[in-house]
């Protein structure tokens, strides 16, 4: 992916994960969980991935099978299902900090990370990434506490405060124009001075429902404009995209695999298929691309 899709200025690496619906007990890790597959509680195997996108595309560079703590603690179960002696409970946000490091050792090009709520929301996961000097756009959810102003208080009743003009539409600067341009307001929160960095809230606003916001953190350089910290917002979306074309696609949710070392094989071969695709569209474009020059030129 690095060397296909690898782009020093519009990379990001985006953590997510999804669920597997399962019946019986025997698939390993396989419990009653949440998953936004089902978007519901219910008996699912969830797995951690790591997707990278650019300008050029998006595909998966990681996973990881989440093993429940009931899991990690059943000797009888973990050894019928194969999992390895050294494997211990590690929770979502551990698996993601594991992959997201690897990624860092392997020197992936990526100018930022990005995270759902589920990650966002949490103090730990920003500040590891804080410490890493890594610039980061994540979803919290409203009922997070920020420091404004010098008062800490939940990102709702900052919010409620803000004036109608604090809102504005605004356009990515690689936006193609596909996407209804929403209104967004940025607030500065606590500067990083030592790493030259500087943290934002950032509140998406629907032109259409006034009553629907979604709330960003930010973290990153001094000087990032909002065009580009909203551009990265958007761009997030991609893991989706990835998502339901590996499932639809590559057959990644398509096995019926019990064991450990099966169900690693089953999804790395899929996210491997997968991005063989990403590359083989890739190549097609700009082959098509070329050709259109080539004919106006001529």
């Amino acid at each position: 992916m690095v060397e296909h899709l690898g782009d020093e200025e519009t990379g990001i690496l985006i953590v997510d994960e999804t669920g597997f619906l399962k019946k019986g007990q025997k698939s390993v890790g396989v419990a009653r969980q949440y998953t936004g597959t089902a978007g519901d509680t219910v008996n699912c195997q969830v797995g951690v991935f790591l997707a990278y996108a650019s300008s050029k595309g998006a595909a998966f560079v990681d996973r990881a099978l989440y093993l429940p703590k009931k899991w990690a603690s059943d000797p009888a179960r973990r050894q019928e299902a194969g999992v390895p002696e050294e494997i211990t409970f590690r929770n979502k946000v551990e698996l993601a900090e594991e992959m997201l490091e690897r990624a860092f050792s392997a020197g992936v090009p990526a100018r930022w990370v990005v995270a759902d709520s589920f990650y966002g929301r949490l103090h730990s996961f920003r500040g590891w990434l804080e410490e890493r000097g890594c610039p980061y756009v994540v979803m919290v959810p409203k009922t997070n506490a920020v420091p404004l102003g010098g008062r800490k208080k939940k990102i709702q009743q900052h919010v409620e405060r803000l004036p109608e003009d604090a809102f504005s539409e605004v356009r990515p600067a690689r936006d193609g124009g596909g996407r209804r341009p929403r209104e967004w307001a940025c607030l500065d929160l606590a500067a990083d001075p030592e790493k030259g960095m500087r943290r934002w809230l950032l509140v998406r606003r629907s032109t259409d429902e006034p009553e629907d916001l979604g709330f960003y953190q930010a973290y990153g350089p001094e000087g990032t404009t909002i065009e580009e910290l909203v551009g990265v917002c958007q761009d997030r979306w991609a893991v989706e995209q990835c998502f339901a074309e590996a499932k639809g696609e590559v057959g990644l949710d398509h096995y019926e695999v019990r064991r450990w070392d099966s169900w690693y094989r089953h999804v790395t071969l899929c996210l491997l298929a997968h991005a063989f695709l990403v590359v083989v569209r890739l190549a097609a474009r700009e082959e098509d691309a070329g050709k259109r020059g080539t004919s106006l030129r001529a």
